[in-house]
């Protein structure tokens, strides 16, 4: 099996940095405004995205305005795929509630996450927004979700992985496609 790297830490830094510009412009500031990071690698890329943006604007609570969501039990692949581990949902203590949550993952592909993510934000409340940051987004959707925020889009074939390794799970930062 081949691999190879396309992108490197600096690239998932400058992405990451990108992003959050893109986000609080959209949001016309911090108001308001809540991560929230789909496991595992989403909630690690919605707290560095968080962290880029209380850099820039410091009104902005990083630790405060950020959190996960498990999705495992919303997923239309439990039968299939039963092995999932469940970890815990840490929202922001102000919930979700009227907020613009931009919900994070790290790879979009099917859409089928995302969607199992939005069913899940719904057992916590009405936000007034939700929008999509990833990574990278590699095509072959099945659902009608697209991303607002993408730091690559990386068209791949049906046979390549995506591999997104960051250093608080992994021992680098790279997207490697493999196949």
């Amino acid at each position: 099996m081949s691999s190879r790297t396309v992108l490197n830490s600096s690239d998932i830094d400058r992405a990451v940095t990108r992003i959050s510009h893109e986000i609080v412009e959209a949001n016309r500031g911090t108001a308001n405004l809540l991560l929230i990071g789909i496991p595992t690698r989403g909630t690690w890329l919605a707290e560095r995205i968080a962290q880029a943006i209380e850099r820039s604007y410091p009104d902005f609570d990083a630790s405060a305005n950020c959190g996960r969501l498990d999705v495992t039990l919303f997923r239309d692949d439990l039968a299939t795929n039963p092995g999932k581990e469940i970890t815990q949902t840490v929202l922001p203590v102000s919930g979700v509630e009227g907020k613009t949550v931009v919900l994070v993952d790290d790879v979009l592909f099917s859409g089928r996450t995302v969607r199992a993510a939005l069913d899940a934000l719904n057992e916590f409340g009405r936000p007034s927004a939700v929008r999509l940051a990833v990574l990278i987004d590699r095509g072959h959707r099945e659902l009608p979700i697209r991303a607002d925020y993408v730091g690559k889009n990386l068209p791949t074939s049906l046979d390549e992985r995506i591999q997104v390794r960051l250093n608080e799970t992994d021992t680098e930062n790279a997207v490697v496609i493999e196949g």
